[in-house]
């Protein structure tokens, strides 16, 4: 019984190698055992072999170019009046009075060589307040920077080395750049010099980011972390398109979002900077705001494009030409006005001396007008009042308190003695025109473009306003002037 059991147990086993032999040469023979190790190359498609090779050799070309920044500043420590006392360390036992009174605070950054010469162009933010600068290329040798110029208003500084033979990034035309173009992001992210991270141009044109004075970046999902701040943004050609600037972050890393200044912006300012040593913008005299979609429909227009004018300074180039309160800007130079941060850029990058075309809508008609750019002068503070409410009330104007321009209110407003309208005293809460953001001490000048010079003016004027209709006010706040519109609700 027992040799029985044996021969049948050798059987299944003999069956069992005899099965995995032949499934094995099947296999073989078939190339289709997909459960064996496979030990072959993948079939790899030859464009994406050479689209990897071009990435490589994009990142050897710009690598020599990109430079890491390390600053060093002294902070000295506030001793406090009774740092000497003898009973202070009664009061603060656990107080090291052998702590430092000063010390110096390190930084990392990122930066690129633009001339052979040794210019390199990094963010303000990376060397402002340093006390001494060390610029560190790619080959280990390490050169003291020194500030050609800054420019806080763009986060654009120019540093120099005393360095000659050096290899100057090409220049790439960030005017021509396109959403989902490929680009690479190099720097020095939390100290780990020319690391390479790619993405894609997410938007262009961003402005109001609250990052900078004048606003027009380049936004990328390629990583940027701290320490990339002033190093290069490349297109595929190995151009340089951007110097990397900020991340919006809630963590303070990489989520995702971050921000270069366009190329062209840059190298105007640096020019500026290299030649001139400061930086002048141009100025044509005119307060914009921008063209909500009501506003828009207000002032005949199908859609939100363009800047409306909302005041003219006095003999300013605009008054010069003509431009009237109430205008809308359509092209400059020849070039769309999308919004107002476009518009504000194109006017400030312009040469003061230089003759510039304007598309001006006007009461639904279209012209051109010529202006003569002139160099932005200092900006005004803003005023702000405390008033006691006279209340007049209206259809869509109630809940607004105004009064009468008092020679006194104008005294303490800050105005010129000439200035006509009437004050905001006091805006109901849940109002229309609270609703709108009208503020006690703004002046009414304006209903729906009928000048207002006086409280019976206003008075007059706002009792014609039908019921449920929205009203076009003009306001004048603190010396800034633009349009609003209330609406019923």
């Amino acid at each position: 019984m027992k040799k029985k059991i044996l021969i049948s147990i050798s059987i299944l086993l003999i069956g069992f190698l005899l099965g995995g032999i032949t499934f094995y040469l099947l296999g073989r023979v078939s190339g289709q055992n997909k459960y064996l190790p496979y030990h072959g190359n993948p079939n790899v498609p030859g464009q994406i072999i050479e689209t990897s090779k071009a990435f490589s050799e994009i990142v050897t070309a710009v690598s020599p170019t990109v430079v890491n920044i390390s600053t060093t500043k002294v902070v000295k420590r506030d001793q406090g009046p009774f740092f000497d006392d003898p009973f202070y360390d009664f009061f603060n036992p656990f107080h090291d009075f052998n702590a430092p009174r000063k010390w110096k605070e390190k930084s990392l950054g990122s930066g690129v060589i633009v001339s052979a010469d040794g210019y390199i162009i990094t963010n303000n933010h990376v060397v402002d307040k340093s006390d001494e600068i060390k610029v560190t290329l790619l080959d280990r040798r390490t050169f003291k920077g020194a500030i050609v110029g800054a420019d806080p208003k763009t986060d654009v500084a120019i540093l120099k080395i005393d360095a000659g033979n050096l290899l100057p990034l090409t220049w790439g035309d960030s005017d021509k750049l396109q959403v989902g173009e490929f680009v690479l992001a190099i720097g020095s992210p939390y100290g780990l010099s020319n690391t390479v991270t790619m993405g894609i141009i997410s938007a262009v044109g961003r402005a109001n980011v609250g990052i900078a004075d004048y606003e027009d970046f380049i936004q990328t999902d390629a990583a940027i972390n701290p320490g990339n701040s002033g190093g290069p943004l490349v297109n595929i050609r190995g151009e340089l398109i951007g110097i990397n600037t900020a991340i919006f972050s809630r963590t303070g890393g990489y989520q995702g979002i971050g921000f270069a200044v366009p190329s062209n912006m840059v190298r105007l300012i640096m020019d500026q900077l290299i030649q001139q040593g400061k930086v002048t913008r141009g100025w044509v005299g005119v307060t914009i705001q921008e063209l909500t979609s009501e506003l828009a429909s207000e002032f005949g227009l199908k859609r939100s494009n363009g800047a409306l004018v909302s005041d003219v300074a006095k003999d300013s180039p605009a008054a010069k030409a003509g431009i009237l309160r109430g205008d809308i800007i359509l092209e400059f130079n020849g070039k769309e006005v999308k919004d107002v941060s476009s518009l504000r850029n194109m006017v400030a990058q312009s040469k003061s001396g230089t003759e510039i075309s304007m598309k001006i809508l006007r009461s639904g008609k279209e012209f051109t007008v010529k202006i003569i750019i002139k160099e932005l002068p200092r900006e005004v503070a803003e005023v702000t009042t405390d008033q006691m409410p006279i209340e007049t009330e209206s259809t869509i104007l109630a809940g607004l308190t105004v009064m009468d321009l008092s020679k006194e209110i104008i005294r303490q407003l800050g105005f010129n003695k000439g200035e006509r309208g009437v004050v905001v005293v006091r805006v109901e809460p849940g109002s229309p025109a609270d609703e709108a953001e009208i503020k006690k001490g703004d002046i009414i000048k304006e209903i729906d473009k009928r000048e207002i010079s006086n409280l019976n003016d206003y008075t007059r004027i706002s009792s014609n306003i039908k019921r449920n209709s929205s009203v076009l006010l003009f306001i004048n706040r603190g010396g800034k002037k633009f349009y609003v519109i209330l609406k019923s609700i």
